[in-house]
């Protein structure tokens, strides 16, 4: 993919949709392996990450079609795999390999998983070590317990995990290894993290029970095959809700989006930051989906951190570039998490502002930064992160001059479609009316 080059956008004006949701797409696709029968997945992200998800359980015996880039028809096994010919290439996806390390803990045999350059080094004792204690072996190749991993599956005991992070993935892992337990498995954590895995057990008639920061289930359950829709992710809707919340005078309308409390952080902060935003919700089967309308305005500082920061661990990079654009401190803290990402996040956002001139502090787990300065055209690097990508492009629109983001392949990990909708933001015309969405008080 070639480089990006942006440029200072017009007044947005807009309509949109963005594609499924990738950590519900990931999970879809397993619990319907795991399942009693056929299940029919909509909205599925075809991004390189989730298609990991979909082969390495093509790769455990499991029948999958893809009528459309975005549907699958998942043929579950009741919860029993096949021995992989190969080892199961996570790509870059960590999701796939922590989430895949609670499924393969509970098979009777040995597989081996492997990623690229940048997933191996992330860390994975956080899933090694509850995995362990329930009876997998889990060996890591990589140096201080990143992969390779070599999982020995077999019967597993349950246990009470009490995570030292709030973390959807660590958590997701040891439910997934406990429906292969017998016996009552418990995860107890410091702050509430992303609920996908325990709603989309509820879907699929899998009995979680949930209390305060516990969930727990009981070993031996298997999903019953039922379709599932994916939404749009909330996620990839954050660069073009910050982008248009931090013009005067824009209004923009984000259709068919996820709407799960435990990910819309991301709008809680912009409206302190003094963004007009709407909710309304119209389908909350299995997750709430709805649409999300912004009105832009003269952004200020404001603060992140505590129990918010997991809310928002994937935004942060969009809402340091919102914190840049505002008047007043921003200060992101308690997020030492971005420091193991697909790159050292904090590094490189402070590293990218600097460059388009913002006045950017770093500490040891967050950013403080001086907002108000007018930006500058710069080169920038991804970092082969694709959200780093995607948020200086964002910054991009707001810069005086050039814009160049290098390394772009990465945005295909999530979000496919971004570039093109890239181009339409700077160069289409915008029409004079977007709908208004009516339910809640102006």
């Amino acid at each position: 993919m070639p480089d990006w080059k942006v440029h200072r956008a017009p007044t947005i004006q807009t309509e949109l949709t963005v594609p499924g949701d990738k950590s519900i797409s990931h999970r879809s696709v397993m619990l319907a392996a795991m399942s009693n029968g056929p299940c029919v997945i909509r909205g599925f992200l075809p991004s390189e990450d989730c298609l990991c998800s979909a082969a390495a359980m093509r790769a455990l015996g499991v029948k999958i079609e893809q009528p459309e880039p975005e549907t699958l028809i998942v043929h579950g096994t009741r919860r029993k795999f096949t021995v992989p010919e190969h080892d199961i290439d996570c790509g870059n996806s960590g999701t796939t390999m922590r989430l895949l390390c609670g499924i393969l803990a509970g098979q009777p045999f040995r597989t081996r998983l492997v990623g690229d350059a940048s997933l191996s080094k992330r860390p994975m004792k956080r899933v090694i070590e509850p995995l362990t204690q329930m009876g997998a072996s889990i060996r890591a190749e990589g140096a201080n317990d990143r992969p390779p991993l070599v999982i020995e599956g077999g019967p597993l005991k349950p246990i009470h995990f009490f995570s030292p992070v709030a973390s959807a993935q660590v958590k997701s892992a040891v439910l997934l290894a406990g429906m292969f337990a017998s016996g009552k498995t418990v995860v107890t954590e410091p702050i509430q993290s992303r609920d996908h895995t325990e709603r989309m057990l509820e879907y699929f008639l899998v009995r979680p029970v949930k209390e305060d920061l516990t969930v727990s289930l009981y070993g031996g359950q298997t999903p019953e095959s039922r379709d599932f829709q994916v939404p749009g992710d909330i996620s990839s809707a954050a660069f073009w809700l910050v982008a248009a919340a931090a013009q005067p005078g824009a209004h923009l309308l984000v259709r068919d989006v996820g709407l799960n409390d435990t990910r819309t952080g991301i709008l809680g902060v912009l409206v302190r930051m003094g963004a007009g935003v709407r909710e309304v919700h119209k389908n909350d089967e299995a997750e709430p989906i709805g649409s999300i309308e912004i009105r832009g305005d003269r952004l200020k500082g404001t603060t992140i951190a505590g129990k918010e920061i997991p809310n928002v661990i994937d935004e942060l990079p969009i809402i340091a570039v919102a914190g840049a654009l505002a008047h007043g401190k921003t200060v992101i803290a308690d997020a030492g998490e971005l420091r193991v990402k697909e790159t050292d996040r904090l590094a490189a956002i402070a590293t990218n502002l600097r460059a388009m001139g913002a006045q950017v502090s770093e500490t040891e787990d967050g950013l403080e930064i001086m907002g108000g300065a007018p930006l500058h055209g710069a080169r920038l690097q991804s970092f082969g992160d694709h959200r780093i990508a995607m948020a200086f492009a964002i910054a991009g629109l707001f810069a005086e001059g050039e814009t160049i983001i290098e390394d772009t392949d990465c945005v295909a990990t999530s979000y496919p479609g971004f570039a093109d909708m890239l181009e339409k933001i700077m160069h289409e015309p915008k029409s004079p009316q977007v709908p208004v969405i009516t339910g809640l008080p102006a």
